[in-house]
């Protein structure tokens, strides 16, 4: 994969060089997930939130029907459930009665034990499976490791047998890798980014400045942040930080600069006011003159008759 790839780049704080290299030409998918679940982390600052983030991301991300993190109690040898999203939460980031397994019981605890990731592909056949509410069919359980400490795992059950892959189980084991560094981010309290924010706020630039994105009147926050593959709140807090502006002045400045050169040009001298605001891509007349004197001072008609006199 081309290092160069502003995935690549945005994720080259939170993985290294080896692991980043082992993801190949073919598997740029797991590039856009793990750069998503980086840049939702971002504003994150306690524990428990980076756990419900991660779980709720592997429903949406992964298109999973569960997932579970529990973290181990070594000196009561316990795994403690600390998130769960699926068909064993009940809508809300909150565990009334949290399930605790032995370490080296079942699925779970044998894989905290060992510090081994395992996929069962169909769990009726496994001896060490504990049923918990329904039957399901297969399983996957990741550990999360600081070194080779074993400090918890993430699990997910599917209802399909031979649902899970080793595409899944790799996928897995590097968001494991990025839970575990976000959680030691918080621990020992840094303030710097948890990402490299100049690689997406680059990419973001070069779609505006090169692509000219800012002329399609329906663009959105969320959409650009979906091309881009980052969550929707750090795309606004990467604009808002590093330009000093929100998402939708930074666009309508460039959608301002391309009106102040289409009054002007001669090619577009028959173009009504109203339709230069909409080829530039603001979406209303109101919308255009609203933001045009905002940023210049004037009206687009008294800008267009400066610039006549002028010439």
């Amino acid at each position: 994969m081309e290092k160069t790839d502003y995935r690549i780049l945005g994720l080259n704080k939170v993985f290294s060089e080896k692991d980043l290299a082992n993801i190949d030409d073919s598997q740029v998918y797991v590039i856009s997930i793990l750069s998503y679940f980086a840049t939702s982390l971002f504003d994150k600052t306690k524990k428990e939130d980076v756990l419900w983030d991660i779980t709720e991301n592997c429903i949406s991300q992964l298109n999973l029907e569960d997932c579970v993190i529990y973290l181990l109690d070594r000196d009561k040898k316990l795994l403690i459930q600390k998130a769960a999203y699926g068909n064993k939460d009940r809508g809300e980031r909150k565990i009334l009665n949290p399930i605790t397994i032995p370490l080296g019981k079942g699925i779970v605890g044998h894989v905290a034990a060992s510090g081994k990731p395992e996929i069962i592909s169909d769990v009726t056949q496994d001896p060490r499976y504990i049923l918990d509410d329904v039957q399901r069919g297969a399983e996957v359980t990741v550990p999360l490791l600081i070194g080779n400490e074993v400090i918890g795992v993430i699990d997910s059950e599917h209802s399909k047998k031979a649902f899970f892959t080793l595409n899944h189980l790799f996928l897995l084991e590097l968001i494991a890798q990025l839970t575990v560094k976000k959680l030691a981010h918080i621990i020992q309290n840094k303030k710097d980014s948890f990402t490299n924010d100049n690689a997406y706020y680059k990419q973001f630039c070069y779609l505006v400045e090169k692509e000219k994105i800012y002329m399609d009147e329906n663009l959105s926050l969320s959409s650009v942040a979906e091309q881009l593959n980052i969550s929707t709140n750090y795309l606004s807090q990467l604009i808002n930080n590093l330009s000093s502006c929100s998402f939708p002045d930074f666009i309508n400045r460039y959608r301002v600069e391309e009106a102040k050169s289409c009054l002007i040009h001669p090619d577009f001298t028959n173009y009504t006011i109203a339709a230069i605001g909409l080829e530039s891509g603001f979406n209303s007349k109101s919308a255009f003159y609203s933001a045009f004197k905002k940023y210049t001072g004037i009206t687009p008609t008294e800008y267009r008759e400066k610039h006549k006199n002028i010439s």
